[in-house]
């Protein structure tokens, strides 16, 4: 499978924090969802591929080319979608398309309209009377209507309300219908990436925890309910975060490292986050 984005050992040091030999990589054709809590290193992540900032070490791939030496090459085919829309707010939504052909070497007009009207976005009227969640259709339309084949979703869906959202993770999964696109997406509501992400990488304090195929993660690990005694008794190496509370115990598990005998529940990409980020070890 073709790699359409690949991170590599990536490293930049602030004051106050630091991304720590950033690691992963986007197959074509697929949604990962980037996870972790605020300040983990989404963002910096997110602008290190964008060469917005320049990094101490590592290596970024896109396309297969270089994201620094290629820059203008890449970016053409790059559609980006921030929390906030970043658009002069007095212009028209009509207005904006003609705009962007003077950005956009592949500008399609003929698509932007088509957007403007699935979106149901008024074109006459101006940005800065858009709510929210048609902001960001038209962040999203903007980012469609140049034949990109790579997505950055920032938090773009944070505060929308779950119809829009909704509407918004469609169109996602029509876009990576075409197996030479990808979708890199840095959202805080893992309930939407249980619904569209192929891949998750989790940061955490500027490490990556994991990046694996979302569903071989939601079948590795459970959550397994017991007494101080039982959890004792299990291998060390299979409990991943324990949460204690006044009725017992709460230990997120490598499912494969227990023996038979054990109820397990479920585990979300949430409780998966939240264990290994703020669980005690055993």
């Amino acid at each position: 499978m073709d790699t359409i984005l690949q991170v590599k050992d990536l490293c930049k040091k602030y004051d106050d924090f630091a991304l720590d030999h950033v690691s992963f990589s986007l197959p074509c054709g697929c949604i990962m969802g980037l996870i972790g809590e605020n300040g983990a290193g989404k963002s910096t992540t997110m602008k290190a591929i964008l060469n917005l900032i320049h990094c101490d070490q590592g290596d970024i791939q896109i396309f297969g080319k270089n994201h620094i030496r290629d820059e203008i090459e890449i970016k053409e085919q790059i559609g980006v979608v921030f929390d906030t829309l970043n658009l002069p707010e007095m212009m028209r939504a009509q207005d904006v398309g003609k705009m962007m052909r003077f950005i956009y070497r592949q500008w399609d007009e003929a698509a932007y309209a088509r957007y403007l009207k699935q979106f149901e976005l008024p074109g006459k009227k101006i940005v800065k009377d858009f709510s929210r969640g048609m902001k960001m259709k038209l962040a999203i339309a903007v980012a469609l209507s140049h034949n990109a084949r790579l997505l950055l979703l920032d938090e773009a869906t944070s505060g929308l309300d779950p119809i829009v959202r909704d509407e918004i993770l469609d169109i996602l999964l029509e876009f990576i219908q075409d197996e030479s696109h990808g979708v890199l997406f840095s959202s805080h509501i893992t309930g939407d990436l249980e619904k569209i992400a192929d891949y998750v990488t989790f940061i955490h304090k500027g490490k990556v925890f994991f990046s694996e195929p979302k569903d071989q993660l939601l079948e590795t690990y459970g959550i397994l309910k017991c007494s101080e005694a039982e959890l004792a008794q299990l291998d060390p190496t299979a409990v991943k975060g324990v949460r204690r509370h006044q009725f017992g115990v709460e230990a997120l598990v490598e499912k494969s490292k227990l023996s038979g005998g054990h109820i397990i529940d479920k585990a979300s990409i949430e409780d998966i986050m939240l264990f290994i980020a703020r669980g005690e070890r055993q």
